[in-house]
């Protein structure tokens, strides 16, 4: 393999670069996992995680990617032949809603056109006709990966509550937490399901469960069966910092670096600036001429935009060039918008100055392939954030 100088521009939405401080962490001696050191070390992982989910009820951490912590959501509150209501928000609700299918669940879609998040209006409205209660549970992506948008989460549970439903509401917020504001307990969230590798800035392979206590008294008598997911093995052993099995050491010394720089900023401030960076890349991506895939204003993702390409013009393509001549790695469009779409990740520990050198990247890419664009986005970008800087400055 050829050496090429610089560093790699790693701007897909997830896995996201791990900052040098948790690669450190990572990388210390591992230790016994039942030894009396290592109680600290799973605490420590086990309360910081609430306080990045913003709640002060169940957090259970599993050493799987995040598709292991959709299984477990399923598994242990659901039982084969339960009725969920889903909503199509993307590919992960599509692949979220298959796996549920192929438990044995009865999933129903309420279809969306994937330009926009989930809809309460329809959610209630859904709800209120099942008379009968026969819905178990109500299933929403927060931030869809495949498209760029945002559910209203608080406005889903306000949704539930006016149809008068006792549906659990479960969320998927694996490419969301630690980058857009979440908040478990307020927004009376049942189940919360997420990964190590998007805003919490770690490798793939750790991922988890926040579960509020209605939901976890429902796994003691409900569900499926289960073993290696099962809550209630958890929770018997969780508060004394162990786990029932071997957990990822070193993830979680990872871990625990990286909920300490999330709180050393702030987690407001980690929101807004996620908020700031992704309304830059649209004003670069307008700028350029092109279409933000999302179209619901307000629903636009703090940690990607996808970009719809042109008529004619493979994303695919596209991307291929951008890496070849700039070292690029820009996410590529999923299932209904394969190779009509290309993903550029704003997530985790960047700043400006990546954010700048990401579009210049994206820019040269159009260029290079000849796609039709307006030059200048990176500038209309340093822009929005130049202004959207200052504004911060002055709120603080």
């Amino acid at each position: 393999m050829t050496h090429r100088a610089g560093r790699h521009f790693l701007q897909i939405p997830g896995p996201s670069p791990v900052p040098d401080r948790v690669l450190r962490a990572i990388s210390a001696q591992t230790m016994d996992h039942r030894g009396p050191e290592f109680a600290e070390v799973g605490r420590k992982a086990l309360d910081g995680m609430k306080t990045i989910f913003k709640t002060e009820q169940h957090v259970f951490i599993y050493p799987s990617s995040g598709t292991g912590a959709w299984e477990a959501a399923l598994v242990n509150v659901l039982s084969e032949g339960d009725q969920v209501l889903m909503y199509e928000t993307g590919h992960f609700a599509t692949l979220w809603k298959k796996m549920a299918s192929k438990l044995g669940v009865e999933a129903e879609f309420i279809e969306g056109d994937w330009r926009g998040g989930a809809d309460p209006d329809r959610i209630e409205t859904r709800l209120r006709e099942d008379s009968e209660h026969k819905i178990k549970a109500v299933c929403v992506v927060h931030n869809e990966t495949s498209t760029g948008s945002v559910s209203p989460i608080a406005q889903v549970r306000q949704a539930i509550d006016a149809a008068g439903h006792p549906a659990l509401l479960m969320v998927d917020t694996i490419s969301g937490l630690a980058s857009i504001d979440f908040r478990f307990d307020e927004w009376g969230v049942d189940v919360a399901v997420s990964g190590s590798q998007k805003g919490l800035m770690l490798p793939p392979g750790l991922s988890f469960n926040a579960v509020s206590e209605k939901a976890f008294e429902h796994s003691k008598t409900g569900g499926m069966r289960r073993s290696y997911w099962d809550w209630r093995e958890m929770a018997a052993i969780n508060p004394t910092g162990y786990f029932p099995y071997t957990p990822g050491t070193n993830m979680l010394y990872g871990l625990n670096e990286a909920i300490s720089m999330l709180h050393e900023e702030g987690l407001d401030n980690v929101f807004a600036r996620h908020q700031r960076h992704g309304a830059a890349t649209r004003t670069a991506v307008r700028h350029w001429g092109l279409e933000v895939l999302c179209r619901q204003q307000g629903q636009e993702s703090g940690v990607l935009t996808a970009v719809l390409m042109p008529e004619g013009h493979s994303a695919d393509a596209f991307r291929a060039t951008a890496l070849r001549h700039y070292d690029i790695s820009l996410g590529n469009g999923l299932s209904k918008v394969a190779d009509r779409v290309f993903r550029i990740g704003h997530l985790g520990d960047i700043n400006d100055l990546t954010l700048a050198g990401t579009l210049t990247g994206v820019e040269l890419g159009l260029r290079k392939s000849g796609v039709p664009h307006k030059e200048g986005g990176v500038a209309a970008a340093m822009a929005e954030l130049e202004q959207t800087r200052f504004e911060t400055i002055a709120a603080e």
